[in-house]
């Protein structure tokens, strides 16, 4: 019976989450069942998270993992009492930085993602921006693009940007590379004025097919052949122009995002 990992927060969860999977990504041999338990703001509800831990104990015979990530002493002590193995993120992090700067830290519940109205309106005008300039649309507006993302089809192109806008409040679109592109290897005229804002998705064309199988299944789209040629002659193309490019088989969104705004020289729009 497989054992349990819970993030545990008295907001999103999104902080507790992003640390627990990288502790755990180092223990490839482990597989433990992760569990989100966020908005544990409130007496009762970091009670029902203290019995969700011993109710796993019980049910697995071995003490879960859980990782902690709320203001109120109380709360965090309630969980403490449950039979598993406690990480408290802010017992681990914040005693050493109170001490260096002398001061205690601000018992604001959730403050760590506040959003301004500005980051609000920035986050909110960049997914726009990617949807406006999905697939090819509405390529006029590349002057006011950060990056273009161009790739094959079914390369991960959208989701890539729209995590950017939403990410960093970067302004990306994409473009298709098609087949009729390919033919003589050379750029797309409208991509060529914006040369220095473009970056290359390649994917291994094996996984490319299984994708464009799932859409199209036994369609010349999705055969082996197709993506085995376009995988080659899109890749001249890059190594012809320079165009910085990553593979995109096995990177998270995450990953890509970030490599992408390191790859072309932008940063997040989005004040900390």
């Amino acid at each position: 019976m497989n054992n349990k990992a819970f993030f545990i927060s008295d907001g999103t969860g999104i902080t507790a989450e992003s640390l627990g999977h990288s502790l755990l990504s180092r223990f490839s041999k482990t597989h433990l069942d992760q569990i989100t338990l966020p908005y544990i703001n409130t007496e009762e509800r970091a009670h029902q998270a203290a019995k969700r831990i011993n109710d796993a104990a019980i049910e697995t015979g071995e003490k879960p993992i859980a990782l902690i990530s709320i203001v109120s002493s109380e709360h965090r002590e309630i969980i403490k009492q449950a039979n598993g193995l406690i990480l408290d993120m802010f017992e681990a992090f914040l005693a050493p930085m109170e001490e260096l700067f002398g001061c205690t830290a601000d018992d604001r519940t959730g403050s760590a993602f506040a959003m301004t109205h500005t980051n609000y309106h920035q986050r909110i005008l960049a997914v726009n921006f990617a949807l406006d300039n999905d697939d090819g649309g509405k390529t006029k507006n590349y002057d006011n693009a950060d990056v273009i993302v161009i790739g094959l089809s079914r390369s991960g192109k959208t989701p890539t940007c729209l995590y950017l806008g939403m990410q960093f409040g970067i302004s990306a679109a994409n473009f298709p590379i098609t087949e009729e592109d390919l033919d003589d290897s050379s750029l797309p005229k409208v991509l060529q004025p914006h040369r220095q804002k473009l970056f290359g998705l390649l994917i291994d064309p094996k996984r490319l097919a299984s994708i464009r199988e799932e859409r199209y299944a036994n369609s010349r789209y999705a055969s082996m052949q197709q993506c085995e040629f376009e995988t080659r002659q899109y890749k001249a193309v890059l190594e012809r122009y320079k165009i910085p490019h990553l593979d995109s088989t096995h990177l998270s969104i995450e990953e890509l995002s970030t490599r992408i705004m390191d790859g072309v020289g932008i940063e997040r729009h989005l004040s900390s």
